[in-house]
């Protein structure tokens, strides 16, 4: 193209040309920038991630409750208890409930109802169960349930290994604990048994029935630690994991009231009898979770200085000093 006198076009090739040049070097400020956000995040990453490794060292308490928490193997342990509750405790339970006074049978059935969220046929299977075991041959009926009950200290021996591991104690000696399985597994199914009517205030409410459990459970797994440890721990420095675990109990226990009658519904709705199979060892799962963590970073708690000073906590491993309490 000639160029005119007043020189447009020659001005508008130009423009053309610093368009098209605009044009190519804007992919590469947007690759520039896209890199640069990149090396930004990657930076904040890891800072983040070397706070996070410096954070046990930072906090001593943090790093040895990651520490425990690892030796316990939570969530194994966890559901170690749950299966070996649902397939065996709870078995020892009917069985219990099935030769029991009609009372005694009764409150069962109504501690399940609430505490699972047991609706229509699910309900009227437990019943009949329950209702069943009058007709069995006395002779038969003992045996059998007899053969269950020393079956469910399965559960005792797993939670007393949790207890060992919590506390890095060795196993301890068949002879030693074997009386201690039985007598915690039968203290722990009546207190499973009874404990709808704790819950709801014995009629009052739940503004009675919530200390009630909380105080319960703290006595209960203060006991059970002490008892399966047998005695090789004092008393007090097991007490903030009985805390732990009180609060653990009392707060699943609103918990399962608000979820598990919908969610056993929805299940047995989609699984049929199958759904109460799953709901309720998964819920199982969630409860010993919960207890395991309690009694895990109650050592924890146990041996902070402070509070080692109060309870007698252990000033090397397996050593408690303090008074015999």
């Amino acid at each position: 193209m000639s160029e005119q006198p007043n020189g447009q076009p020659a001005d508008r090739d130009d423009r053309g040309d610093r368009s098209d040049q605009d044009d190519q070097d804007a992919p590469d400020d947007r690759s520039d920038r896209d890199d640069r956000r990149t090396a930004r995040w990657r930076h904040r990453s890891a800072a983040l991630a070397g706070s996070a490794r410096g954070l046990p060292e930072q906090v001593p308490m943090v790093g040895r409750a990651l520490r425990q928490l690892f030796r316990v193997n939570l969530l194994d342990s966890a559901t170690r208890l749950a299966a070996q509750a649902f397939l065996s405790a709870l078995p020892a339970l009917f069985v219990l409930a099935v030769f029991a006074p009609t009372a005694i049978r009764e409150g069962v059935l109504h501690s399940l109802r609430k505490e699972l969220g047991l609706q229509g046929q699910a309900a009227q299977s437990v019943q009949q169960m329950l209702g069943s075991g009058h007709e069995e041959e006395p002779g038969f009926g003992l045996a059998g349930a007899l053969v269950t009950l020393l079956s469910a200290t399965a559960l005792s021996r797993a939670m007393q290994r949790v207890c060992e591991r919590c506390w890095e104690l060795p196993k301890a000696g068949t002879r030693v604990a074997a009386w201690r399985w039985l007598v915690w597994l039968l203290v722990w199914l009546v207190c499973l048994a009874f404990q709808t009517p704790v819950k709801d205030g014995f009629g009052l409410g739940a503004w009675l029935g919530l200390p009630l459990t909380f105080l319960l459970a703290t006595a209960l797994w203060w006991w059970t630690q002490h008892l399966l440890l047998g005695a090789r721990v004092r008393w007090l420095p097991l007490l903030p994991g009985s805390l732990l675990c009180g609060v653990t109990v009392a707060g699943i226990g609103v918990a399962s009231r608000v979820y598990l009658p919908g969610a056993m519904s929805r299940s047995i709705g989609q699984f049929g009898p199958f759904g109460v199979v799953f709901t309720g060892l998964s819920w199982l799962i969630v409860v010993f979770t919960g207890l395991t963590l309690a009694m895990a970073l109650g050592r924890v708690v146990s041996e902070e200085e402070a509070v080692a000073r109060l309870l007698g906590s252990p000033t090397e491993p397996g050593q408690w000093g303090g008074p015999r309490f």
